[in-house]
């Protein structure tokens, strides 16, 4: 997910994706660990896109104050 996506987004709408983006992280590991995954790198990269997500809502926070 590109940053200005993310930036695009609602408050809500970001809590909300932050939300489904952890718990499908947590649904790859747990199958990661059980069978290699086909492509590993895709834990990676939505660790990532969960990173540039909570930036993004501190961001907000810092802005408002």
């Amino acid at each position: 997910m590109a940053t200005k996506e993310i930036q695009g987004l609602s408050d809500q709408d970001l809590m909300e994706k932050i939300a489904a983006e952890k718990a499908d992280l947590n649904k790859m590991t747990l199958n990661h660990t059980i069978s290699p995954a086909e492509n590993p790198s895709k834990i990676r990269i939505n660790r990532r896109n969960i990173a540039r997500m909570l930036t993004e809502v501190n961001n907000r926070k810092n802005a408002a104050k």
